[in-house]
């Protein structure tokens, strides 16, 4: 009989919730099989079978909370799933006397009835108790994590959003034009978020305040550019990093932005996926978001929100015409912050996202 452990899964981990069995008390398993799927504060792990043989027992049940190294069930080694046993044979039943019919009665006279008693009125039912009108359920590991990563984030930093608005005219455009020969030489689309990405970069170079961290009563500079870029998922938001930005062309950020969403897809986010970000970026727009107030992913010290492209009238040298524009947010911690660099930083976005040749070129 082998156990079934919950494994290590990071210096930072130290259990997680059981979020679905694969299999029943009974099947046949094999190497490498997926046993369970654990979900913790930072990724979906998947526990494995090590041996083939028969899942014997479970002692942990979906929505449990383990702890790393805990056992949750165990395997019958090289056995194999019992047959289930046949359905007894009933008994013959035993036979049953049949009883002639008795001759009818002579008639007798009918004598005068009382009239009946009037029918009492039955007592009215209590009304039935609704049901389906709540569900409760536990909130997941990631869940949590993000709950107190949001208080901790309002309750420790002095977070101030400052607001702009981009024209995409010339983004779009451009856009549209390099579209397919960009699919042909690099196998994958050409979208606004490696714009963004390459926006926030230019951004942190030119503004370096904002690309530090607090760490107690010290303010650390940060000299490297990896870009969180945050995913919507079943589970709840993940933040994916995107390794030096600064060194990866638009082709390279589109595919790794790709590569995490098809993992994330999959539940094969990792932890190292997750971690050592210095900025993030929201796009709220995929969503409808006209407009929001981004929440700082600590211990970073800002982050942009994006929004969706909405065509206003807007005046463009005297004449009112109309423009695809979008709403930025930028919020930033204004323990370390200031006002004119928070500012500076997103109008140099805005620069960059309007006049999206000078990053091509690096003007």
């Amino acid at each position: 009989m082998a156990d079934i452990k919950i494994p290590a899964l990071g210096e930072s981990v130290a259990g997680g919730q059981i979020s679905k069995w694969h299999f029943q008390v009974g099947d046949a398993v094999k190497v490498g099989d997926v046993l369970l799927t654990l979900e913790t504060d930072k990724v979906a792990a998947e526990v494995t079978s090590e041996i083939n043989g028969v899942l014997a027992g479970i002692a942990a049940k979906e929505g449990d909370d383990v702890v790393i190294g805990a056992v949750v069930g165990n395997i019958t080694e090289g056995a194999a799933a019992a047959a289930p046993a046949a359905a007894p044979t009933p008994a013959p039943a035993a036979p049953v006397a049949v009883e002639a019919p008795k001759p009818a009665p002579a008639p007798v006279a009918e004598a005068p009835k009382p009239a009946p008693a009037p029918a009492s009125k039955p007592a009215p039912k209590a009304a039935p108790a609704p049901e389906g009108r709540t569900t409760r359920k536990k909130m997941s590991p990631l869940r949590r994590k993000i709950a107190d990563q949001l208080v901790n984030a309002q309750q420790t930093a002095a977070i101030l959003t400052t607001f702009n608005e981009c024209d995409m005219s010339s983004l779009m455009g451009m856009r549209s034009k390099l579209q397919d020969s960009f699919v042909k030489t690099h196998g994958v689309k050409l979208g606004f978020m490696s714009f963004f990405v390459k926006a926030v970069v230019e951004a942190l170079k030119a503004v370096p305040q904002i690309n530090v961290r607090v760490e107690g009563d010290e303010i650390v500079q940060q000299h490297f550019y990896d870009i969180g870029v945050a995913v919507g998922t079943e589970r709840g938001l993940i933040v994916p990093v995107i390794r030096d930005a600064d060194q990866k062309s638009f082709a390279e950020i589109e595919k790794d932005i790709l590569a995490y969403a098809a993992k994330a897809k999959e539940g094969k986010i990792e932890l190292a996926d997750l971690t050592g970000g210095v900025f993030t970026i929201s796009n709220g727009g995929v969503y409808g978001s006209l407009l929001s107030t981004p929440i700082i992913n600590p211990p970073q010290s800002a982050i942009l929100g994006m929004h969706t492209i909405q065509q206003r009238p807007v005046a463009v040298d005297g004449q009112v015409v109309i423009r695809p524009m979008m709403y930025l947010a930028l919020s930033y911690d204004h323990r370390v912050v200031d006002g004119k660099e928070a500012v500076t930083f997103l109008i140099r976005i805005k620069d960059c996202i309007e006049n999206p040749a000078r990053m091509l070129v690096g003007a």
